[in-house]
């Protein structure tokens, strides 16, 4: 049994063992995400019932947040219930598996919502391989009835872990800019909402201009840059009190303040004398350590997962191209030799991807390389794409896309590492310059 706390509230994982009988094979469905191009999976998911096996509208509204965040990765296909045939399922019943196969479903979720007698509701949901008639998974959550879009997200990851074999994603939140008014007097304020859409709030005020936000490795803070009195300075902001704090008040500009793996460092770009070099800032000490030292702009610097190297862009060879050196500003290698010019480079949290934004053309793309360098293609390119950042398990990009025409304006999207599956991400207003936060849970 797992305890989960988080947002004032406990969730319960436990593993349902099968209560029916069954026996286990060994290949039982899997879903190869390395491929480009996947046919998404057929999956029918019923809304959970209630007590007494009776409908229930929690139960719906937590089946219907499965099917979105599913669907919404492009591996899933879910199943219109209309045409479900076996209508009376419940959570602790073999289904009647040809009746599922007839209509082309090769994995079944059921799941049952009951109350609790302290006021929480506890959740219990099966995921069936129809094709081997298997239960694959059985899982029980606890929780309160008002945090049932969170249940939603933690039994899509459960079911996505399961049938893909790499972790979900969905219960996760993106930080970006909010921008509002005409185009030559935007307001600029930090919003943070799921990562679905939902759930959007402002948390900084619009009073001074707010750029660059990015995550701390907990989830629970956010280092960005404000120009408060026109001065620029580094902030740090926790989530849930809205408590803040400047921890750099540097001479010159700032530019893109990031956190280090550990949670214990920020880095950044700082210009002195006409140049602009890459620091560090121990959150502890305050002490900042210089990382580069030349003529040139080197900025938009983001750590490796283990914290060993540093990405970063610099124009030292003629124009932007991407770098990395190890942790201490020492071996500096070129990785980036393509045509264009290179820019806003992150680290992929499995460290095998390092995403960018490429100007070639007047074209703008979005793509990856290795860390060597090697491998590199493009995911998407547009009018003004950019600002990529990575969803928690390395399988998803979201990025900012500018539309063209006066009264247009910046939103968000996301595409598949494999350059497949682009979406528009809804936002209330305009958006831009997005960070995805690790998992929360």
């Amino acid at each position: 049994m797992i305890k989960i706390i988080m947002r004032k509230m406990v969730v319960v994982l436990a593993v349902l063992a099968a209560q029916i009988s069954v026996s286990f094979a060994q290949d039982l469905l899997r879903i190869d995400i390395t491929q480009g191009n996947v046919d998404p999976l057929p999956i029918a998911i019923n809304p959970f019932q209630g007590q007494d096996d009776q409908p229930s509208m929690i139960g719906a509204d937590i089946a219907n947040v499965v099917k979105s965040d599913l669907n919404r990765s492009g591996l899933f296909q879910s199943i219109n219930p209309a045409g479900f045939i076996e209508k009376d399922l419940r959570v602790n019943a073999r289904p009647r598996f040809g009746d599922w196969r007839i209509i082309n479903s090769q994995a079944l979720v059921i799941g049952k919502v009951s109350n609790l007698e302290d006021g929480r509701i506890s959740i219990e949901f099966r995921l069936w391989d129809v094709v081997a008639e298997q239960q694959m998974m059985g899982l029980q959550l606890i929780s309160t009835p008002s945090n049932w879009r969170w249940v939603g997200h933690l039994v899509a990851d459960a079911i996505y872990e399961r049938l893909t074999g790499e972790t979900g994603y969905f219960d996760s939140r993106i930080v970006y800019v909010d921008e509002t008014g005409p185009k030559n007097r935007r307001v600029k304020r930090l919003a943070i909402m799921d990562q679905d859409g939902h759930n959007p709030r402002l948390i900084t005020t619009g009073q001074s201009l707010a750029l660059t936000p990015r995550f701390s490795p907990t989830a629970q803070e956010i280092t960005y840059l404000s120009y408060a009195k026109g001065q620029p300075r580094v902030f740090l902001l926790n989530i849930e009190t809205g408590q803040q704090e400047i921890v750099g008040d540097f001479p010159g500009m700032t530019f893109a303040p990031r956190f280090s793996p550990d949670g214990q460092k920020i880095i950044m770009s700082l210009e002195r004398n006409g140049n602009s070099n890459i620091y560090t800032l121990d959150l502890r000490t305050r002490i900042t350590r210089r990382l580069t030292n030349t003529l040139a702009i080197d900025t938009a610097p983001c750590y490796a997962p283990d914290g060993e190297r540093i990405v970063f862009e610099s124009d030292r060879a003629g124009r932007q191209q991407l770098y990395v050196m190890d942790a201490d500003g020492k071996n500096v290698q070129r990785i980036s030799y393509g045509e264009g010019r290179y820019a806003t480079p992150v680290w992929s949290p499995r460290g095998d991807l390092i995403a960018f934004t490429k100007q070639l053309k007047g074209r703008f793309l979005i793509g990856v390389m290795k860390p060597d360098g090697s491998g590199e293609r493009i995911l998407t390119e547009g009018y003004h794409n950019e600002g990529p950042a990575w969803s928690p398990n390395g399988r998803v990009l979201t990025f900012f896309r500018e539309q063209k025409g006066e009264k247009a304006g910046p939103g968000l999207w996301t595409v598949d590492v494999t350059g497949y599956n682009e979406r528009a991400l809804k936002t209330p207003g305009f958006a831009s310059d997005p960070a995805w936060s690790p998992l929360i849970r």
